[in-house]
């Protein structure tokens, strides 16, 4: 390891608005609103408000493969939330997420719209108002259990190895090599499960897979922080590659990735949804919408 400057913490911590970063203009350590504005509402009882982020693409995914099962009570709204303007700190989306932080769901359905916030959360409570993608079975059990080991695991992937390898304004070795450990763990962990397994939970695809393949998926093929796939030698992999890439080829999950991003090909992009049409003229019959 090379030799850096030590550093001794404060007795008291302060926040340096100077620290560098790529999301250093938007982080802060307060919560609550910046400014005044209400979010929109559209026609469907169910509003999101998102950005197509590993986490957003959960739940963009989870309702489009709703739809694709003939759920008509999934057609929603798809807001963008673009975070690096901080969209999020809006009053209205500090109302319907106190954490700031995308997605957040409000569900009108009802005579008082409920807000549910966290994807994990919000899978959960799509999988049991629609009845479908959480198994009733004795793998129920073993389907939470991989939806909740992602919402653990996520942040030593993405505020850890992604941030420090990709986004910190200087490269610290004793924390990437700390966090690409913990990332490297964990890919064993799925590719061993995976070795056992079709599916996460199983023999059915459930929400555990949804959580997990936008983040995990996306390593595996190189989506994520930069050449960090080269870096991690993501396709030792072999079993996480062959979930991810059945996974890719679902029609729903293609829809999916699509709703709320606002980067990459053009053809790629739909920054906002508030129909199945709004798909047509995109990437043809690979986005083929349900029936």
């Amino acid at each position: 390891m090379t030799d850096t400057p030590a550093y001794t913490p404060p007795k008291v911590w302060t926040w340096n608005r100077e620290n560098g970063g790529r999301f250093a203009n938007i982080n802060r350590p307060i919560a609550g609103p910046t400014h005044d504005k209400d979010l929109p509402i559209g026609r469907h009882p169910l509003q999101l408000y998102s950005l197509a982020t590993p986490n957003g693409i959960k739940v963009t995914v989870m309702l489009e493969e709703l739809l694709a099962l003939g759920h008509l009570g999934a057609e929603y709204d798809a807001w963008l939330i673009r975070i690096n303007e901080g969209d999020q700190f809006s009053s209205g989306f500090v109302a319907a997420n106190p954490n700031s932080k995308i997605p957040a769901l409000v569900d009108h359905s009802g005579p008082t719209p409920i807000r549910v916030f966290e994807s994990g959360a919000i899978l959960l409570y799509l999988a049991e108002k629609f009845g479908s993608f959480l198994p009733k079975d004795a793998t129920r059990a073993e389907c939470l259990s991989w939806l909740f080991w992602q919402m653990g695991s996520a942040p030593y992937l993405g505020g850890g190895f992604g941030h420090f390898y990709a986004y910190a304004p200087m490269k610290i070795e004793y924390a990437i090599d700390r966090f690409a450990m913990e990332t490297k763990r964990q890919l064993d962990v799925l590719d061993r499960r995976l070795g056992e397994s079709a599916y996460l939970a199983g023999d059915a695809y459930t929400i555990a897979d949804m959580a997990v393949w936008p983040w995990y998926g996306g390593l595996a093929k190189g989506q994520l922080y930069n050449d960090s796939a080269e870096f991690l030698q993501v396709q030792d992999y072999k079993n996480l590659q062959r979930w991810t890439d059945k996974i890719a080829e679902r029609p729903a999950v293609k829809r999916g990735r699509m709703v709320n991003s606002a980067w990459g090909e053009p053809s790629g992009q739909l920054p906002e949804r508030h129909d199945a049409s709004d798909f047509q003229n995109k990437t043809g019959d690979k986005l083929k919408t349900p029936d």
